[in-house]
């Protein structure tokens, strides 16, 4: 089994897609640990604020396979393909991490570069798993997260209900 990272964003109907996003996540993959919910601002363009966490999960799916149910997912939320890179987002599912693999890709690479670049990603991944190493940087989450200084840290947690309702 392997345990995994996956970022969760959205900033189109945001509570709704987080959740639709948990329920899915966990009816494909079984029981979810997930971080708070922070609101930050978005990065490259201007518009509404996105609502991000983490989930972490375990599976015996390899790496492609999770993306595969990710991308799933998105067509869900009625993601589109193809705009602007940075832009709205109903959805915006990533895998961050996959325990300690490294690969370079493509098309996949991991772990994702965004761990170490936005605070939205690498906050919720320290809250979530403070004392895991990352697999390339060698220090840990809790490290990474106390020295962050790209851009200062714009998050703050929301009281959002992600639990899927049934």
């Amino acid at each position: 089994m392997a345990r995994v990272f996956v970022g969760i964003g959205s900033n189109v109907r945001p509570e709704e897609n987080l959740r639709l996003a948990c329920g899915e996540l966990e009816r494909r993959f079984g029981g979810l640990d997930l971080s708070s919910v922070y609101r930050n601002p978005p990065v490259g363009f201007d518009g509404r604020d996105f609502l991000n966490l983490v989930a972490a999960f375990e599976t015996e799916a390899d790496p492609e396979a999770v993306v595969a149910e990710l991308e799933e997912i998105h067509e869900l939320a009625g993601r589109q393909r193809g705009g602007e890179r940075f832009g709205p987002r109903t959805l915006d599912l990533d895998l961050l991490l996959y325990d300690d693999l490294v690969t370079d890709g493509p098309p996949l690479a991991l772990p994702r570069e965004d761990v170490l670049k936005y605070d939205f990603v690498l906050g919720p991944l320290a809250e979530l798993a403070p004392d895991l190493v990352h697999p390339v940087d060698g220090r840990r989450l809790a490290e990474l997260w106390e020295a962050f200084e790209d851009g200062g840290r714009r998050l703050t947690v929301e009281d959002v209900d992600v639990e899927a309702r049934v």
